[in-house]
């Protein structure tokens, strides 16, 4: 299997000689001549004068070494010859040997014969990181010079040369032009591997993963290496996806490669952050299974992942398995776990991880006292927050925009949005500005309350403070007003992004999707799924779900079996919630029928069903006159260890309603009761609305 190189200087090791030369020494200074396209590029190569002097009654043939190393090779003449006569062009149509040269060309080609191939590797990768103006003709005398080199036969493997200008573009954000270069060859192996590289280093995922694709069209088979610079990319812009990751290792487990350590851990990683703690884990004991140790980093995210799904028992085991290894827990550690006491509202163990942190002389960071301040403030308890602020200056740590973030948004979760201003005042009294997370999560609080002047001025202050607006605060602003059913403005901000620059991301397409499904626009919601995918841009599962959704609830069904179909051949894996869109869907219209094919299929794909997708499927039977199928469904419920909720009931109460069986209706409501269920409006209304017909019926 061929591997692309490391990268300088790495992959490069140095020339290992026959001689005694135990010091080399390179010295390369490169200089472009913008005006003329031209370049100056000198290598002098020299001895340390100790180990000259070591081996000076060395053998003649070790001395004819030593005297080829030390002559200087400037490469000036070639790179002012290559300017000169534009050999790109020329090269680029025959660069077989020549039968025929020019006297001064074949004296040039003469003159570099002894140069080692690594010091062709450095000049190389000095043209393609040049900072010149003028960065597309060094760019072509880089490959001026590769073709001049393979028209000579000066040096070998080829393609190693074209995957350096490849690597060399890429670790310089040129990404275009490595496509460019990469069209004049036919792409092999180590080409490939140099092109994926670059693709992952410079964050284009999408094509990084389809070139990985047309490389097993190819029949090549990937590396590691590749998997893993993918894998991290898609971490560390949080574009990681369960089902894609489990793609992507089925093709590690197709093509046989072997899995090392760093790979394993970069797996381990991309499930934790995609919120899929389970394989986390299964990765986790395979990778302890074959003797590996996994790193810190590693393994704090699988607790952090725990905690956030509520899993606080098996983040609590790992951490202690953490500290059983010899590792000791550092600060991450400690507020990994600490989120997911916070995320339980478990109050008094959040207390004993920041005590246990103090005894272990660990010390809190910013980070810390924000969950904690979280925990507080979602208690109600809003002194012992402030207090937390307090304790923050004695411990010398200076509270930024963040803390006060997560202050306001405890107060948008309690629905008390209008202590926001009282915050920011605060804030600003202790000489704290706000930054732009700040602003985004003051937007999303106007926005959640349908304050929509409010959000619009928040909006026009951050920019009048000279703080750029980020594709979330775009997003979150686009999103408000398509809740308040402001679907014309939605839109006139959507289209102002574009205009002033910025990228609308998956999430603002999926949102103009749903906003056009909602206005019943078919052509627009096609027309904007172009453009996402001219743009890179691929549907993930919440583009898939979206869809279904509003297809289903415009009674288009055959649109949103389509759509799930696309979502299965595409290698991504249908959600519970998808399900849940397309059955409630059905329970709307009274397809009855349709709700239940559709739960045998979602337990085919290995989703068991949920209340949700239950309550749906009662609400189909009610809606089609069925009700001794939905309290079949209740059985089931019961059976299958699915606790029936108040919309539960409250949907059975209706179904009994709909084929005038208003005598059972209090016995439903008496069993919500004993159930724990607390009744809500609706279910009052339900049992009032039965009564009366009852009453009504014995009167006549």
């Amino acid at each position: 299997m061929l591997l692309l190189p490391p990268p300088f200087p790495a992959r490069f090791p140095s020339i290992q000689l026959s001689s005694p030369i135990t010091r080399l020494y390179v010295s390369l200074q490169t200089s472009l001549n913008t005006a003329a396209g031209a370049a100056e590029t000198s290598i002098t190569l020299s001895i340390d004068k100790k180990d000259r002097d070591r081996y000076d009654d060395e053998n003649d043939d070790q001395n004819d070494v030593l005297s080829l190393h030390k002559r200087r090779y400037d490469f000036t003449p070639l790179l002012d010859y290559l300017s000169r006569f534009n050999m790109e062009s020329d090269l680029d149509s025959d660069s077989a040997s020549p039968t025929s040269l020019d006297p001064a060309e074949f004296q040039l080609a003469e003159s570099y014969r002894a140069v080692p191939a690594p010091l062709w590797h450095s000049l190389l990768k000095s043209l393609c990181s040049s900072s010149s103006s003028s960065s597309s003709s060094s760019i072509n005398l880089a490959y001026a010079v590769v073709s001049w080199l393979q028209r000579h036969n000066l040096c070998f493997s080829y393609e190693l040369l074209y995957s350096i200008l490849i690597h060399a573009l890429g670790r310089s954000e040129k990404l275009y032009e490595a496509f460019l270069l990469s069209q004049r060859q036919t792409l092999t192996p180590l080409t490939y591997n140099a092109l994926i590289n670059a693709c992952a280093r410079n964050n284009d995922l999408e094509k990084a993963i389809n070139l990985m694709s047309r490389m097993r069209q190819d029949g090549y088979q990937s590396d590691f290496v590749n998997y893993s610079l993918i894998i991290r990319s898609l971490t560390r812009n949080n574009k990681i996806d369960s089902s894609l990751l489990q793609k992507l290792y089925g093709e590690i487990e197709c093509d046989k490669i072997e899995v090392d350590g760093q790979l394993l851990n970069d797996i381990i990683v991309g499930f934790a952050k995609a919120n899929d703690p389970s394989r986390a884990l299964k990765f986790l004991a395979m990778a302890q299974a074959i003797g590996l140790n996994p790193k810190t980093a590693t393994l704090v995210a699988v607790i952090y992942s725990l905690g956030c799904c509520g899993r606080i028992a098996e983040a609590e085991a790992v951490f202690e398995e953490m500290k059983g290894s010899g590792l000791e827990p550092r600060t991450r550690a400690y507020n990994a776990l600490l989120k997911g006491y916070v995320k339980a509202g478990s109050l008094k163990d959040a207390e004993l991880v920041v005590c246990e942190m103090e005894r272990s002389g660990v010390s809190p960071d910013v980070h810390t006292y924000s969950l904690l301040i979280d925990v507080y403030a979602n208690a109600g308890r809003w002194e012992s927050a402030r207090i937390v602020l307090k304790e923050m200056e004695a411990n010398n740590v200076q509270p930024n925009s963040f803390v006060y973030s997560r202050i306001l948004a405890s107060y948008r979760n309690k629905g008390e949005w209008q202590r926001t201003f009282q915050v920011l005042r605060e804030m600003k009294s202790n000489g704290i500005q706000p930054d732009r997370h700040f602003y985004n999560v003051m937007i999303d609080t106007f926005g959640k309350y349908n304050c929509l002047d409010h959000a619009m001025d928040t909006f026009d202050r951050m920019l009048s403070e000279g703080i750029e607006p980020d594709a979330v605060t775009w997003n979150t602003l686009i999103v408000c007003h398509c809740k308040a059913g402001r679907h014309d403005r939605a839109e006139e901000l959507f289209e102002e992004m574009k205009e002033k620059g910025y990228s609308p991301c998956t999430t603002t397409y999926n949102i103009m999707i749903n906003s056009f499904g909602e206005q019943e626009r078919w052509d627009e919601v096609k027309s904007l799924l172009v453009k996402m995918q001219s743009q890179g841009l691929l549907p993930n599962i919440v583009t898939y779900t979206t869809l279904v959704d509003i297809y289903g609830k415009s009674g288009r069904f055959s649109d949103a079996i389509e759509c799930l179909e696309l979502m299965k051949s595409a290698g991504l894996k249908p959600s519970s919630t998808m399900y849940n869109a397309l059955i409630n869907a059905y329970a709307q219209r009274g397809l009855s029928e349709q709700a239940i094919n559709a739960l045998r299929i979602m337990r085919a794909d290995g989703l068991k069903p949920n209340l949700l997708a239950l309550n749906s499927l009662i609400n189909a039977f009610g809606e089609d006159r069925r009700d001794v199928e939905a309290f079949a469904v209740l059985q089931y419920m019961k059976e299958n260890d699915v606790k029936p909720d108040v919309v539960t009931y409250t949907t059975l109460m209706k179904a009994l309603i709909r084929v005038d069986k208003f005598h059972k209706v209090p016995a439903v409501y008496e069993e919500m009761i004993l159930s724990d269920c607390t009744p809500d409006r609706k279910a009052r209304a339900m049992l009032r609305s039965a009564l009366r017909y009852m009453k009504q019926t014995v009167k006549s």
